[in-house]
């Protein structure tokens, strides 16, 4: 029954039935095989949901379409390009750190993409810089949102395996920075391969008006990340705190939104919210399925029989999360894979908070696979450029983010590390 379900579920992808459809009719159907009464269906819905950390989800998502739409991912390029600009190459620096600014604003990784897209681009072709090497680092810098705290499914995570959000978020850091790292390695080397051009030249005065400017935008990360982790409130007042400092900024300092602006963007949050909310919802009941069929159990045991060497079963943990990343986007995936992933690292010894991250980085790579590769179609928008040229430009920034993956996985493991 185990290989109907799923013979069922990728059946239904192939067609292009919508991923919440596939997932609730594959597991409804085996439910029926099964003779369970369909009651548990509603039940299973309901229960997925009733959550109250899922509160911050659309709030988040609200809060980053605000400062999206506004002129802040401006103002925080101009502020990047102030501190590194002056570099070899230093614009593609800038699209890196602008990228890591704006993913401790939006948690999204899409936009995130469109954000720096839209403000560097133009410069980006003005100077000389190769359009679709640009346009694949955009896109690559853009899968830092989902790891750099606010990280939306860094909550959908911990929602799923019942740990904490902000030993989640305190943890993401130094991966989001690694990522981040890795990517600027590869741009400058690239840069000097390439021999672009220098940039704005190193000015202290230039960047304190910069910082000035972007600084309204930079508080963002601070108010919610300080307050969560001071205790002064939680990961979901947090996000109800973003959207009201989010349009504080927008329509009173910048004044770079609109209340008509304001009322569509809300509708947009949320259909977005919706989506990922019914996605949640009937995963509940494939995992509720999952687990009453012992499968995770059994996948554990199957896995742990080919190998006792928890560095070569971590090995295929990553490769089946990145093959996952390839077909399935990040939120539906991650919510597919925790219920089955997570019994096995638990009984390596893997810490959840550490597989947490591990998942949430390996599917944010995922962003820039096709076909599902939401960022390269994002940045193809941009950029208006084929969304083959910019796939074949970004392979050096993919093996990039898996070397760091990798990273990720084992440098915790060798030093012991605990999340705790």
């Amino acid at each position: 029954m185990t290989l109907v379900l799923f013979g069922l579920f990728f059946l239904f992808m192939l067609l292009g039935v919508p991923i919440a459809f596939a997932i609730g009719a594959s597991a409804l159907y085996a439910l029926h095989q099964s003779g369970v009464p369909l009651m548990v269906v509603t039940q299973q819905m309901f229960q997925g949901i009733n959550s109250f950390a899922l509160v911050a989800i659309p709030m988040f998502i609200l809060a980053g379409d605000l400062m999206a739409q506004g002129k802040v991912s401006e103002r925080l390029v101009s502020f990047a390009d102030s501190l590194v600009g002056f570099m070899r190459g230093g614009l593609s620096v800038v699209s890196v750190m602008a990228g890591m600014f704006f993913a401790a604003i939006s948690g999204s990784g899409a936009a995130t993409t469109a954000a720096v897209g839209s403000s560097l681009v133009p410069e980006l072709k003005r100077k000389g810089y190769d359009p679709a090497s640009a346009a694949s680092l955009i896109a690559a810098s853009g899968t830092i949102g989902v790891v750099i705290p606010p990280s939306v499914p860094m909550i959908i995570y911990a929602v799923i395996a019942q740990q904490s959000v902000s030993k989640l978020f305190l943890n993401g850091f130094l991966p989001g920075l690694a990522m981040g790292l890795g990517l600027m390695a590869i741009a400058i080397t690239q840069a000097y391969k390439r021999q672009y051009p220098k940039g704005t030249p190193l000015s202290l005065s230039t960047i304190w008006r910069t910082l000035k400017a972007a600084s309204w935008g930079l508080m963002t990360p601070v108010i919610i990340l300080g307050g969560i982790f001071s205790g002064i409130f939680t990961p979901s007042e947090a996000a109800v705190v973003a959207v009201n400092y989010a349009l504080l900024v927008s329509l009173f300092v910048y004044r770079d939104l609109t209340l008509p602006q304001v009322y569509k963007l809300l509708i947009r949050s949320a259909m977005t919210t919706a989506v990922i909310m019914l996605v949640i919802a009937m995963s509940a009941v494939l995992s509720w399925t999952l687990s009453s069929w012992q499968v995770p159990g059994a996948i554990a045991q199957s896995v742990l029989s080919l190998s006792t060497n928890p560095y070569v079963i971590m090995l295929l943990v990553v490769a089946v999360i990145l093959l996952t990343g390839v077909f399935i986007e990040t939120a539906s995936a991650l919510i597919i894979l925790t219920p089955v992933l997570l019994p096995l690292v638990l009984q390596l010894g893997i810490d959840p908070i550490h597989f947490g991250l591990i998942i949430v980085v390996g599917l944010s790579i995922g962003m820039i696979t096709p076909p599902v590769a939401i960022n390269l179609y994002v940045a193809s928008s941009v950029t208006q450029l084929p969304l083959e040229r910019i796939t074949r430009a970004i392979i050096p920034y993919l093996l990039g983010l898996i070397g760091v993956l990798l990273l990720v996985v084992y440098v915790p493991i060798l030093l012991g590390w605990s999340g705790n």
